[in-house]
């Protein structure tokens, strides 16, 4: 396999994660414009204790996704208090304010930037990969999934149910930002290098549209998303003058005849339905 596949894959596969970093905060009706500050996170704390103290990856990576997960749910409880654009607003802020925090931290290069020793391949961002979607698939088949799923359709009737709405959303933005961390430590250890000026806005509002425009309804949905803005451009980068023409031309055409993503559940059920009978 060519570096230029090798490279493109790895970036798929770290997207797929932060992907399903945002993707389950979405499913119980939370956005987490904010994830950008989870992931810088993760790659730092893995990047400074592995550069710094030569702890191996094995240990730093890990515990970078429950440093990140433990900020997040110490931050939902006031974030989760907003609603609409302002809880929107609060997550924004959380990444600024992060953002912010680690520009001006000399000991991890401030905003020179800061490089990282050890290396992880695509073997361990592909294993990674596969282990959050399988737990994000599993997670989502258990009763707290049926929670999620049932507050992303009607938020107010899955209260009257007996749902407990407010911890279950500090849950599934807990999960979520340990996954953003985790996403954040292997970018580190692939890139052996580090910015925040990479950890942005931008960076947030692409993660964002990898789960919109792949769906929300369904664990599959992150896969397909971070597919179109990971592969589709390098697809088309033979068209170099209509390039991104074509591709801002096919995500108007899925937003307007897929309003709820690529991937929702009657698809999937229908999908599932054809194979049964065939």
């Amino acid at each position: 396999m060519s570096g230029y596949v090798t490279g493109i894959l790895a970036i798929y596969l770290i997207n797929v994660i932060v992907a399903y970093a945002v993707f389950l905060p979405a499913a119980s009706g939370t956005i987490n414009l904010g994830i950008s500050g989870f992931m810088a996170i993760g790659a730092y704390f893995s990047a400074y204790f592995n550069t710094r103290y030569g702890i191996s990856t094995a240990i730093t990576v890990p515990t970078a996704a429950l440093i990140s997960g433990a900020i997040g749910y110490v931050m939902a409880f006031p974030i989760l208090r907003t609603r609409g654009v302002y809880l929107v607003l609060a997550t924004f802020a959380f990444a600024e304010i992060v953002s912010g925090v680690f520009v001006n931290l000399d000991f991890v290069g401030g905003a020179a930037g800061y490089p990282v020793t050890d290396y992880l391949g695509l073997p361990a961002i592909a294993t990674s990969a596969a282990l959050v979607m399988v737990a994000v698939i599993y997670l989502l088949n258990t009763r707290f999934g049926l929670t999620m799923r049932a507050m992303h359709d009607d938020e107010s009737v899955a209260a009257l149910f007996g749902v407990n709405v407010r911890w279950a959303k500090i849950v599934a933005f807990a999960i979520g930002a340990a996954i953003g961390g985790l996403a954040g430590a292997l970018y580190a250890h692939h890139y052996n290098y580090i910015d925040i000026a990479y950890f942005n806005a931008v960076l947030s509002i692409y993660v964002l549209l990898y789960v919109l425009i792949g769906g929300t309804q369904t664990p599959y949905g992150p896969l397909i998303g971070a597919a179109v803005f990971s592969l589709l451009p390098e697809m088309l980068r033979q068209s170099v003058q209509w390039r991104y023409v074509i591709f801002a031309l096919i995500i108007i055409a899925v937003m307007a005849f897929r309003p709820e993503g690529i991937l929702t559940r009657p698809l999937i059920d229908r999908l599932f339905a054809f194979r049964r009978r065939a």
